[in-house]
């Protein structure tokens, strides 16, 4: 009874330590890439300069918090990269992070049209750039990838291809460094509870030899 006792006892230790040796999720390298820094009500809106924006610089950014009916799809705000106010230029707001010459990184973001699905904006990532395009003012998509970086630091930016200040719709913005395949495959290092488990094992042992 003892002995069944004590399997039972391992395969619940064995559960637990599999439990914190798990992999963390990579934490972004974006700052507020949700918007989420200035906080709102429900149901409205308000732009910012750049400068109020945690983490951004560039064009004013606007932000809404569930406004006419526009749920976020992570978080309770978004951004509108057409933003109200006075604007030199293209509208545009970009964030500068560290990188590591050499490493991948892996990004993506949630994008929606506001009023037209003919709205477009360019986006850049380190030596990635891209046209997005042709999407809905119904539902949020996703782009996602992947980009080496060439240098320490690197920059993510959007800019607005349309006139005025209607459209374009931006959330949850991440870059987090990819794990490689050797990465992946290195499991982590053993935790308190690999270890407990097998002092426990040693003094069972010890316990036999006696009897």
């Amino acid at each position: 009874m003892q002995f069944s006792g004590f399997k039972m006892w391992v395969a619940a230790a064995t559960v637990m330590a599999a439990t914190l040796v798990t992999p963390s999720a990579q934490a972004s390298l974006i700052v507020n890439g949700g918007f989420e820094a200035n906080p709102l009500s429900n149901n409205q809106w308000n732009y910012f300069n750049a400068e109020q924006v945690l983490g951004w610089e560039g064009s004013n950014v606007e932000i809404w918090h569930h406004l006419n009916g526009v749920m976020a799809p992570e978080g309770k705000h978004h951004a509108e990269l057409n933003a109200d106010g006075k604007n030199n230029g293209a509208w545009s707001i970009f964030q500068t992070f560290a990188t590591t010459k050499g490493q991948l990184y892996d990004f993506s973001f949630y994008y929606r049209a506001r009023a037209n699905t003919k709205e477009a904006f360019e986006f850049s990532i380190g030596n990635v750039e891209a046209l997005v395009q042709q999407h809905s003012t119904s539902a949020w998509n996703k782009f996602s990838g992947s980009f080496v970086a060439d240098s320490i630091s690197s920059t993510i930016r959007f800019t607005s291809l349309n006139t005025g200040t209607v459209g374009n719709f931006i959330d949850d913005v991440v870059v987090t460094q990819a794990l490689t395949p050797l990465q992946a495959e290195v499991p982590a290092a053993p935790t308190l509870a690999v270890l407990g488990l097998g002092l426990l094992a040693l003094l069972f042992s010890r316990r036999q030899t006696k009897c």
